[in-house]
């Protein structure tokens, strides 16, 4: 009869809703949403579709669990002594590298309705910019850009990371692309000619913070203080 006891525990836990999450994101990044199947999960977890039916309704729920499990981390970061710029960078960052790190997270978070995860980080950006002191008529457009630049550029990266062939040498795949930039035509593309140099040595985390700024600096703009 213990013996029993302790078998039913094992499998308990090992079908918990938490464990099946975890399986999913490493299927998610192995595969994509594509290969992330009931049936390949039940697989991984030797156990049967009805197992984890019991603990996730379907695969929406399953990849809503999955996006909120990978983006805790950057939501869950906050200093009290930080200004509110310094925790839209924060999250900004995180969440950037969340996406970089998990690809399929891009396509996830554009999702309609906005997935809970979406509405976590716009509240947190927008309490933010409540902080910075920034009218109400304008909060809704300031908070609304970031959160569109966070999930625009970071999804981009992803996108770009996806079509590039594992194991791909990333200084000389960006210098192959800055030379094709500055043999481009210089009266078509003028301007792109003259950064093709800035390409091949830019880093992504430092442009994509960079940019982050830009926007806090107009913002900042909005204050009746400005």
């Amino acid at each position: 009869m213990p013996t029993k006891t302790r078998n039913t525990e094992r499998r308990e836990d090992a079908l918990s809703r938490e464990r099946i999450v975890d399986a999913a994101v490493e299927m998610l990044d192995a595969t994509g949403e594509s290969g992330l199947t009931f049936r390949a999960l039940s697989a991984r977890l030797r156990t049967g579709p009805g197992a984890i039916y019991w603990h996730v309704a379907n695969k929406d729920e399953l990849l809503i669990a999955a996006a909120d499990a990978v983006l805790t981390p950057a939501l869950a970061a906050d200093a009290a002594d930080d200004t509110p710029e310094d925790t839209i960078r924060a999250l900004a960052l995180g969440v950037f590298d969340a996406i970089d790190a998990h690809p399929w997270i891009g396509s996830e978070l554009s999702r309609a309705p906005s997935p809970p995860a979406i509405l976590r980080i716009f509240e947190r950006i927008g309490r933010q910019v409540r902080a910075l002191g920034v009218p109400f008529a304008a909060q809704f457009t300031a908070a609304s850009a970031v959160l569109n630049y966070i999930l625009g550029v970071g999804g981009q990266n992803a996108a770009q990371a996806r079509a590039v062939d594992p194991g791909t040498d990333r200084d000389e795949f960006l210098g192959n692309v800055a030379a094709a930039w500055a043999g481009l035509d210089p009266d078509d593309f003028p301007f792109t000619r003259t950064v093709a140099g800035q390409l091949r040595e830019h880093d992504d985390r430092v442009e994509f913070l960079n940019g982050v700024d830009l926007i806090l600096a107009g913002i900042s703009r909005l204050r009746p203080d400005a």
